[in-house]
């Protein structure tokens, strides 16, 4: 769920949807479709790719039964997910231990690849779309919803296939000592929205409420998972890492730093220990020229002073001037260093590495269910065989989203010039009211 990473915060307490009357419904319907068509996003799936679907999440429960002898059982293990309050599918989940020299942290992503392997109509279709596109209010699948809404879904107290990064952390550096990949059978104990996690980290008793077994030590492991991942967002910091959103809260901080570090153990692991292709995350840096007129403009801004010595590193000087900068001008500074930024892209050798994170190594892996990229590596990791066309798939996925975003952008623009709010189309929805109803 990062490095954009879609976290939308859900539906405001008290806010209804966005009410809108049955013409500008089919205005905004007719413009959705000509931007789709314009982009060539497919938003209908072929009857093949639906069929195949339908049977491959049929007899669910006999299915992970057929798999337990051949994976890490781990439905004894506290788990839980946490995604936005008005999320339909939960592909991702966490586990956490901690113990005297090390902490231990599971990620575990919905078994995507179980369902949807190469030469299968739901891969081809995958590779087609390259990923998920999220208009406001509108979604465009780029896998038949039918998985992410039962076999592909971490449900709360259900039994579900998973593929596991298990990391072992260093508690001096929080450097991996060791990285463990592998398929699983995991149970989600609770199901948390981000407002959730946040009230159990206020509130420990707050775990009863979404818990099915109260014995299970859920507020516990929310805040050991916190604390580690309040060292990983600062040990991230001070290693380079650029930081656009500094006041985020301890929810998605927890889900962000998680997933970042899985991706990252991924990679490392199929670069450094096996030495194959992959799809891997890079990202260029700017130009000294450009990254100056970046500052230069942020400097300028009123009320926003860069610190002096952050000159000498940008991305360490964008972070100090975040976190002092007044709440007015926060969109400035994004705004600023977004526009200098090269767009990153998928490749199937991770020179250069990533530089907004300044990691040497990146790639995705954690959402399988939206991005080609992360349905890919699952399928190395596991097979460790590399597709011949990876040079082509890396190109797929990076201009598809492309397309993607552009579309996002032009549907965006188009919801304000007819007097709507994208953010709260987005988050509320939207709700046709007659005239009549008006009245």
């Amino acid at each position: 769920m990062t490095d954009s990473e879609q976290a939308a915060a859900g539906t405001p307490e008290g806010q209804g949807p966005v009410e809108i009357d049955a013409e500008m419904a089919r205005h905004i319907e007719n413009k959705r479709d000509e931007l789709l068509e314009k982009f060539d996003i497919p938003d209908d799936f072929p009857p093949d790719v639906i069929d195949e679907a339908a049977e491959r999440t049929d007899g669910v429960d006999q299915q992970i039964a057929d798999e337990l002898d051949e994976r890490e059982d781990l439905r004894d293990m506290t788990t839980w997910t946490t995604d936005p309050v008005d999320a339909q599918d939960f592909d991702d989940a966490i586990s956490v231990e901690e113990h005297d020299d090390e902490y231990v942290l599971w990620v575990h992503i919905a078994d995507v690849t179980h369902y949807v392997t190469p030469e299968t109509a739901m891969w081809d279709e995958a590779v087609r779309r390259a990923n998920t596109v999220y208009l406001p209010g509108y979604t465009v699948h780029m896998l038949p919803p039918v998985l992410a809404e039962t076999v592909c879904s971490l449900v709360a107290n259900e039994d579900r296939l998973a593929h596991t990064v298990e990391m072992h952390l260093d508690k001096e550096n929080l450097s991996y000592e060791t990285i463990d990949i592998y398929k699983s059978v995991i149970r989600s104990d609770a199901r948390l929205t981000y407002t959730q996690a946040e009230n159990m980290l206020d509130d420990p008793d707050s775990a009863d409420d979404v818990l099915e077994d109260p014995s299970v030590d859920l507020a516990e492991k929310c805040q050991l998972v916190w604390e580690l991942a309040d060292q990983m967002h600062e040990q991230r910091k001070e290693d380079g890492s650029l930081v656009l959103n500094p006041r985020r809260d301890r929810a998605h901080t927890i889900i962000e730093e998680c997933m970042l570090k899985a991706n990252k153990a991924v990679t490392h692991e199929l670069m450094w220990d096996r030495g194959v292709e992959a799809m891997y995350r890079v990202h260029p840096q700017p130009s000294p020229e450009e990254w100056n007129e970046a500052l230069q403009e942020i400097q300028d801004l009123d009320g926003v002073s860069i610190p002096g010595t952050g000159w000498d590193d940008p991305r360490q000087a964008v972070n100090a001037t975040l976190e002092k900068a007044p709440e007015r001008q926060l969109d400035k500074i994004q705004w600023a260093v977004m526009k200098v930024m090269p767009r990153a892209k998928y490749m199937n050798d991770p020179f250069g590495g990533h530089h907004a994170l300044n990691f040497e190594i990146y790639g995705h892996f954690t959402s399988p269910i939206r991005r080609l990229s992360d349905l890919i590596n699952h399928w190395i990791v596991y097979t460790n065989d590399v597709p011949e066309d990876l040079v082509q798939l890396c190109d797929r996925a990076s201009d598809r989203q492309k397309d993607a975003e552009q579309c996002e952008r032009e549907y965006k623009q188009f919801l304000q010039e007819v007097g709507l709010d994208p953010a709260a189309v987005n988050n509320r929805g939207i709700e046709v009211v007659d005239d009549e109803e008006e009245e």
